[in-house]
């Protein structure tokens, strides 16, 4: 594995899947790095070794996914799982990503990085999410897939993948006890005029699958019910979920509750390399700037998938392609010309994919900001109050809330609490999210041992 790649692909999912194989198809040597112990990521996780009955109960667009990783798996590009990147240290002649396998730390050279990291849950501050037994609804998604059933389930939020998840519990003999929709009421009016614009591409088969899971939602008598007010109750342990329903506060007992409000670009690796963000209001998220073909603002630096944008799987595989014919020319395995050959397609496959996201965007966007007495910070118990008395007192953004507060720096290293802290900090200053910004990332990525470290290359292989 040692010497100098033409591309070295962080995350083996759609995008990065995509990327390695046109590129390793094309001749180029690539190399995928993946923290998961199978090609797919999130998405497509563990659909090699799953039965096709489970496979079928997850639906066509997850059954879709084994083509991919069965083109990737023959394409010829080096794939090494269970690697953990934890820096990224960018060069003139070539990027050394460091990364840790097996309790050893490696680092290799790209001429290109394509980060292909994905996307995370927005996190849903609400009282007692903090409880065990609340978890984001992409977690249920995985125990799903893991063949792991939940008994009294209650799905809390607003997006296409809570309707996806009632529906994938219904095919596997899971029947929610509800789904809490807290979608503002406000919202369709807000989006439909950007309908006309949504039946676009691809978008109208979209539109038609989401009415399709309401009616098997509907049939497989799985209460939905429009909420606001959510509340989880519990002491060791969630117990209940109480909301407003109505103009009557009503209360459900259950044991695990899936929130969700949709996701966001995972940002803290792009976030260390320096990587110019701005915030998304359509998407309400910070995002990275890219061009067409992907390229950050930092030289030889790539990022395709949901990574630098929500788009979704098929979105992400066509960004993958288009990220995979530059890096072909960055390589001098192509010229422009071929590059624009390999990538127009999935350019245009792309924007078929992603005409419908400005109306789900607008239909789903997440209600306000949680109020003072709520946890945000949960690796170090601060609340949404602390944030904004933070502010009051003179902190100007997140990094000086994280000197008043430590919010940040726990075990998740930011994570979950960055993109609401930000978010409370503009609110309560009163500035655009652009001039509050977000947390300053430095390495490790994610924590590793001095023993990782120590043994780094003792085995000769880098």
């Amino acid at each position: 594995m040692s010497g100098v790649f033409d591309a070295v692909i962080i995350g083996a999912g759609p995008a990065g899947m995509a990327a390695g194989a046109v590129m390793a198809e094309r001749g180029a040597r690539v190399l995928v790095l993946d923290e998961q112990a199978a090609p797919g990521g999130q998405i497509y996780r563990g659909i090699e070794a799953m039965p096709a009955a489970r496979v079928a109960a997850m639906g066509a667009d997850y059954a879709a996914g084994a083509a991919l990783v069965a083109r990737f798996r023959a394409s010829g590009a080096e794939y090494r799982p269970g690697a953990m990147v934890w820096q990224v240290v960018p060069g003139e002649e070539g990027h050394e990503v460091w990364f840790s396998i097996a309790g050893k730390s490696r680092c290799v050279v790209g001429k290109s990085v394509l980060v292909a990291a994905g996307a995370m849950e927005r996190p849903v501050p609400v009282p007692g999410w903090t409880l065990p037994g609340v978890m984001g609804a992409g977690a249920v998604q995985v125990l799903l897939k893991a063949g792991i059933g939940a008994e009294r389930l209650v799905i809390a939020g607003a997006g296409p993948l809570v309707l996806l998840l009632a529906a994938q519990c219904l095919a596997l003999g899971v029947r929610p006890l509800a789904v809490l929709d807290t979608t503002p009421a406000g919202n369709f009016a807000a989006a439909l005029p950007l309908l006309p614009g949504a039946v676009r591409g691809r978008g109208l088969g979209y539109l038609w699958k989401g009415l399709l899971l309401q009616a098997r939602l509907r049939f497989g008598g799985v209460r939905v019910v429009r909420v606001t007010d959510v509340v989880l109750e519990g002491a060791e342990a969630v117990r209940a979920v109480s909301f407003r329903a109505g103009g009557q506060v009503q209360r459900i007992e259950a044991d695990i509750v899936a929130l969700h409000e949709g996701v966001i670009p995972a940002q803290q690796m792009t976030r260390a390399l320096g990587c110019a963000h701005k915030w998304d209001e359509g998407q309400r998220c910070f995002r990275p700037v890219l061009d067409g073909f992907g390229n950050t603002s930092v030289h030889g630096v790539l990022v395709a998938g949901d990574g630098g944008g929500i788009g979704g799987a098929r979105a992400a595989a066509q960004a993958g392609v288009v990220a995979g014919a530059e890096m072909l020319r960055r390589a001098g395995r192509v010229d422009g010309v071929g590059r624009d050959a390999v990538a127009g397609p999935a350019l245009r496959d792309l924007a078929a994919e992603v005409a419908v996201r400005p109306f789900l965007d607008r239909l789903f966007r997440p209600a306000g900001l949680p109020g003072d007495e709520v946890v945000v910070c949960r690796c170090e118990e601060v609340t949404a109050g602390d944030i904004r008395a933070a502010a009051a007192q003179g902190a100007q953004g997140p990094n000086q809330a994280k000197a008043f507060l430590r919010t940040g720096m726990g075990a998740c290293q930011g994570r979950i609490c960055g993109p609401m802290v930000s978010e409370i900090m503009a609110g309560a200053r009163g500035v655009s999210m652009d001039e509050i910004g977000y947390y300053r990332i430095r390495a490790p990525l994610k924590p590793i041992t001095v023993g990782e470290l120590a043994a780094a290359g003792d085995d000769g292989d880098d």
